[in-house]
């Protein structure tokens, strides 16, 4: 696993920041300027990657683009895998991603201003493409197997581990490179705040983002990389690799009704799905890793379909209390968030949780950080036009 969050630069860093209940948000005025309605936002600082990587491959890189890169090489690193291993192995990657905003808005703006294309930069287009981090991760660390981006709105990154583990399964390929990565420059998802999407708590940054309470006003925007290396048992096996977790279960869905409203049936099957699919019963998951974004509609409904499906056994909560919304990458950085929680036998508190709604009272959602041990957990991903994730990974003993 490797990750690059608002809560941490590394693994070390974000589980520190789980385990003692300190949030990554806080107000970019950079972004009233450009007149959005919210200034808050995830803080993550830009990796250097100057003497890692040369100019042509730092040029072609979006800014989202170096946290992926960096949250890969810490995953490598941990799973043993060098360019001896990239070389005798055809490794694949799938990676979340649905939008590349800056890099568009930038080489149009130059054209607008210039009237030149050639002004615009030969990087540009590897920056702004939607596949701008496969495409660029694909050539850095010379992969030779499976390689598109995912794009699936808020679910794109679980989207990608979920289809890495059926092309394993289906014993199409044998290592896979899997994550979501998202940029948080002043022009990414204005468009979310032009929906009045965004929290306007701008006085307490950190009680912001505040899934499942009842005065919820919206969700913080964040962002920043999130890595997991999938590979067959065999394979892991054979090179005596470190095995963190299983994979077990993948479940989908699309809701079929509104574009950007969520509703209950949809995201209810994809749980149901991915129950069947790992071949366990609702009382062998230990801990569910909510959706829930700290909107109004969506926490609701989230909260009505996982009662429907679990009641109020298993402890929820939503990590997007400590980073806000990390929208292509959320899917894939909230694995790696509960696999720390599943390692070190904790989880972690549902910040800002206060005052629970009609919904919300019906699950077990802890305000605190609780110490658990349980050996299997729930992650669900939802996005706009309806389409829903969730994924079951355990413990290898």
């Amino acid at each position: 696993m490797g990750i690059y969050s608002c809560i941490g630069r590394n693994k070390e860093e974000v589980c520190k920041s789980l385990y003692e209940g300190r949030s990554g948000i806080g107000v970019v005025p950079e972004r009233r300027e450009m007149g959005y309605r919210s200034a808050l936002s995830g803080i993550v600082e830009k990796p250097d990657l100057k003497g890692r990587l040369d100019r042509r491959q730092r040029l072609c890189l979006s800014e989202h683009g170096h946290y992926a890169y960096a949250a890969t090489v810490e995953a490598m690193e941990q799973a043993g895998i060098d360019a001896d291993f990239l070389a005798r192995n055809e490794v694949g990657i799938l990676y979340g991603n649905d939008s590349s905003a800056e890099a568009v808005i930038t080489g149009v703006d130059v054209i607008r201003e210039k009237k030149n294309t050639v002004l615009v930069g030969s990087g540009n287009i590897f920056q702004s493409m939607n596949s701008t981090l496969t495409m660029n991760l694909a050539t850095i660390f010379n992969l030779r197997g499976i390689n598109f981006t995912v794009s699936g709105a808020c679910a794109s990154g679980s989207h990608a581990i979920g289809l890495g583990y059926l092309l394993i399964k289906q014993g199409l390929q044998e290592c896979v490179i899997c994550g979501g990565a998202e940029e948080v420059n002043k022009y990414s998802v204005g468009n979310f705040d032009a929906l009045s999407a965004f929290s306007m708590r701008e006085s307490e940054p950190h009680r912001a983002s505040r899934p499942f309470d009842r005065n919820r006003d919206g969700l913080v925007p964040s962002g920043g990389g999130a890595t997991v290396i999938l590979e067959s048992m065999e394979s892991a096996v054979r090179r005596g690799a470190a095995i963190i977790a299983e994979v077990t279960g993948y479940g989908f869905s699309s809701n079929g009704d509104h574009i950007s409203v969520p509703n209950i049936d949809g995201p209810k099957r994809s749980l149901q799905m991915a129950l069947r699919d790992a071949g366990v019963d609702v009382a062998e998951i230990g801990y569910i890793n909510a959706h829930a974004t700290s909107t109004p509609v969506g926490d609701r409904n989230e909260a009505l379909a996982i009662a429907e499906v679990f009641g109020d056994r298993p402890p929820v909560t939503s990590t997007k209390s400590f980073t806000g919304h990390e929208m292509w990458m959320a899917g894939a950085s909230e694995i790696i968030y509960s696999t720390l929680m599943m390692q070190n036998d904790f989880v972690a508190a549902n910040l800002n949780f206060e005052e629970p709604d009609e919904a919300s009272a019906l699950l077990n959602i802890p305000a605190r950080r609780i110490d658990l041990s349980f050996d299997m957990f729930l992650s669900n991903s939802f996005g706009f036009g309806g389409t829903n994730s969730a994924l079951i990974v355990k413990k290898v003993k």
